[in-house]
């Protein structure tokens, strides 16, 4: 019997619903708040590259087929990052945020959600120049244990310097970007002593609670992929774990604007989505 297209979505949506469920039983990451659109199309970016012809086909292999959960868990990670990514927020927390860190005894920043780690090795380098990096601590962390192996080990295509130097110097960079690397023909190794103040740890900010106090959250471009009661939740958590008059730092397409959590905060630079917490 033909199915009507309504009927289909309804079908599929419940497969989807019942996939994110076994994922969730056999591995206790949590995606069934994510945003749907995002979860479809890598489930269905998986299905093209195995050939696999139904949900209901994933659903079985992600119980049966030894690893196939982890290369699912792989494809929903969000891993989509760069040096210096959007550099004129990298030039407002320099301009704006910095003057505040130069009084602090000691300085804790929670990169959450950091993926590969270019941003952090952006805020290494930032702290830096600007003489805070001895008494800071990043917290680099993300839930893909695999992408934290990749950040650790500081190196990044060559063929990106070019844009990330571009961004680097858009940033408010004070010196020549390749100082903090050497290549060969097909990396860039990033200077081990940007490394020294960086914790690299796993946490899944859907499931995992506060670990410390911050002075400073960065969570740029990962609660757009979470469903509004999601972002919520998160957001209780960032507000939880940040410090008297610490800052919150968001992707462009973020917001704090649920009536509960935005009055725990005033906007520093509000087009960079820079805010200090208030309560």
């Amino acid at each position: 019997m033909e199915r009507f297209p309504l009927q289909q979505k309804m079908y599929t949506d419940l497969e989807i619903d019942l996939l994110l469920e076994a994922i969730y039983r056999l591995s206790g990451f949590d995606f069934r708040q994510y945003n749907r659109s995002s979860i479809s199309r890598r489930i269905n970016n998986r299905m093209r590259m195995n050939n696999i012809p139904t949900i209901s086909r994933v659903i079985e292999n992600v119980i049966h087929e030894d690893g196939f959960l982890e290369q699912l868990l792989n494809d929903f990670s969000i891993n989509v990052t760069e040096m210096f990514r959007n550099p004129s927020f990298f030039k407002a927390f320099r301009q704006e945020v910095v003057p505040y860190l130069r009084d602090y005894p000691e300085i804790r920043i929670w990169h959450a959600g950091c993926a590969t780690g270019e941003e952090v090795y952006s805020m290494a380098i930032l702290l830096q120049e600007e003489g805070l990096m001895d008494k800071a601590v990043i917290y680099a962390t993300d839930m893909n244990e695999q992408v934290l192996e990749k950040a650790k080990r500081g190196m990044f295509p060559i063929n990106k310097m070019q844009a990330y130097t571009k961004n680097y110097m858009l940033a408010g960079g004070i010196q020549a970007f390749s100082e903090y690397y050497k290549t060969d023909y097909q990396y860039a190794y990033f200077h081990p002593s940007l490394l020294k103040n960086i914790i690299f740890a796993q946490h899944n900010l859907v499931t995992d609670q506060s670990f410390n106090e911050f002075h400073v959250i960065m969570c740029r471009n990962v609660l757009i992929y979470f469903l509004p009661e999601l972002q919520n939740k998160v957001h209780y958590l960032f507000a939880e774990s940040l410090s008297k008059n610490g800052f919150l730092c968001l992707g462009d397409k973020e917001t704090i604007g649920f009536e509960d959590i935005i009055s725990k905060y005033k906007e520093i630079v509000g087009n960079e989505k820079i805010f200090q917490k208030v309560e």
